[in-house]
Order: structure tokens, then sequence, then C-alpha cells
């Protein structure tokens, strides 16, 4: 079964203990963030579940359409209270129980000190149903 794990620049439940944002983070903090996710990812990738994995920038835009032959409409960069997903990573595990377990081990990645900054990550199951296979 595959599964979205969503992380938040903002959003979701209060955080374990609260600490800065990354942009006040040092360079080596960020670097020891970062690598965890990449040896998270490696290790997943030598297990044959990780399938893909992104980080998204901060900025964006909510667009919809505003009708037939009208330009779609745009609102942002974002609402203040939005959530704003910084990346994601779709695995493909045997459990529910794996998943919540991988999103655990992820949400432990180091922060300022090097304390883990127990964030929390959104896990999704992703359906079977495909938009560019028509069975």
């Amino acid at each position: 079964m595959k599964y979205l794990l969503l992380k938040h620049y903002r959003g979701g439940p209060k955080p374990a203990h609260e600490y800065a944002p990354m942009d006040q983070w040092t360079p080596e903090e960020v670097d020891a963030h970062v690598q965890y996710m990449r040896d998270f990812a490696v290790r997943l990738q030598e297990t044959g579940e990780l399938v893909d994995e992104r980080a998204l920038s901060p900025e964006g835009a909510f667009v919809r359409s505003d009708g037939e032959n009208r330009p779609p409409v745009t609102d942002g960069p974002f609402v203040e209270t939005k959530d704003l997903v910084a990346g994601w990573m779709i695995i493909d595990v045997e459990s529910w129980d794996r998943a919540v377990e991988l999103a655990g081990e992820l949400s432990a990645a180091p922060g300022p000190g090097g304390r883990p900054i127990q964030e929390w990550l959104e896990v999704r199951p992703i359906l079977t149903m495909s938009l560019t296979d028509p069975e």
C-alpha cells in the first residue's frame, strides 16, 4: 500500500515543543536536518519502500477556475492560517502501522541544537485509482 507523508512548514496540531523556523537555524543545523532526511530516504530506497520524495518552496498560490472563457483566479501567496506543505514523500509499505512507524522516524529529524524537532507529519493513504490509467 502506498502512503503520502506530508511535512508542513506550519499547520497541524501543536508541536511537542516550540522551535525557531528553519530560516533562523544555523547553516550547520539546516545541514544536519537535511542530511538526516537524505539518510532516511536512502535507507527506504535500499529497502524498496521509497517511491519518490521532494521538498517544496514556501512560495505558491491558490488557483481556481473563474468560469468558462475567464482567466483563473489566484489568491496568495498564502493566507496566514494556511497549512503550508514543505515537502512530501511517497512510500510503499506493507501496512498502516509501518507507514506510521516511518513517519515517526522522519519526525525525529534534528533541529536547533541537534534536538529532534518531533514535528507532526501527515500520513495519507494513496488511493489506487490513477488519473492516467483508465482501468
